[in-house]
């Protein structure tokens, strides 16, 4: 008999006080404690135990029960199937932005649509999580974050983007950061050199806010920082959706170049006139870039 979402549930729970340490290698896990500690009954978590068994993470103990046999490193380098996770990723990324998930949701509910195990769970909300649009809520259950869902909010994001980045280089508290810079600058050398063409949707708009907020942290303002990475994490998922021709990638990507080497010429004011074109021109674009 398959394993039901309640075991996947708590199962995929233990899983997440491993890799937070709470359950080193070597950790008896005791079912009443775990019970109590999770607010549950002894008979999911003795199912739980013996699915996570079976995946090799926990095994039998010398005085019977369970002990931990991975730790949280070797939990993170197990072998997992990335086209499968992204395209788990992108399905809940779209269902959000049609509305088929409401704003606020359980693992339980997660588990049964989406048919994960328990590891498939904890690697999905730790990967929302962590990119911002989904938070867990006090005692149970999983909220969405605001996320921007239509052109016309997605054009304003840029159309404030063009006021705030430009404005941020020429800050009296500018301050470049040379390495930050070389950094990302590097990052979208390789894109340049051929991997904007191998990247998913996601890596792409990850490299390329990186390049952006690299910039705008050199201007130490911390409204203008906070702001950009909040419309960042809100446009998230709709960029995801976006299909940008790589041809039109690479022209940005080595637009980015052009920026970043304005700035380490100490070239400001012809760094932030290209910036202001640069988001212009983008902002009209059906794209995932930054």
């Amino acid at each position: 008999m398959p394993p039901t979402p309640l075991t996947r549930q708590i199962a995929a729970r233990i899983v997440e006080r491993i890799r937070s340490g709470q359950a080193p290698a070597g950790t008896r896990l005791v079912e009443r404690t775990l019970a109590e500690q999770l607010n549950v009954s002894r008979s999911p978590v003795r199912s739980a135990l013996r699915l996570l068994a079976d995946d090799g993470i926990v095994g039998i103990g010398d005085k019977g029960g369970y002990t931990v046999l991975r730790t949280a490193d070797k939990l993170t380098e197990l072998p997992v199937d990335r086209d499968a996770e992204d395209a788990l990723y992108l399905r809940v990324a779209a269902d959000r932005l049609d509305g088929k998930l409401p704003d606020r949701v359980t693992e339980n509910r997660l588990t049964r649509d989406y048919g994960l195990t328990p590891a498939q769970l904890a690697g999905l909300l730790r990967r929302i999580n962590a990119e911002g649009w989904i938070e867990r809520l006090p005692g149970y259950g999983w909220q969405f974050q605001p996320t921007l869902t239509s052109l016309r909010s997605y054009q304003d994001s840029y159309r404030f983007r063009v006021v705030i980045e430009p404005a941020s280089i020429l800050e009296p508290t500018f301050e470049l950061d040379r390495a930050a810079i070389e950094k990302v600058r590097a990052q979208q050398q390789k894109l340049v050199d051929g991997d904007v063409h191998t990247v998913s949707n996601a890596e792409l708009f990850d490299l390329n806010t990186a390049f952006h907020e690299a910039i705008i942290e050199c201007g130490r303002n911390t409204f203008f920082i906070d702001s950009l990475r909040r419309v960042n994490r809100l446009r998230r998922l709709i960029e995801y959706r976006r299909s940008l021709p790589r041809d039109r990638a690479l022209t940005r990507c080595r637009e980015h170049l052009d920026i970043a080497d304005l700035l380490l010429a100490n070239r400001r004011e012809e760094a932030a006139e290209y910036l202001r074109g640069h988001l212009s021109t983008v902002g009209v674009e059906k794209s995932a870039d930054a």
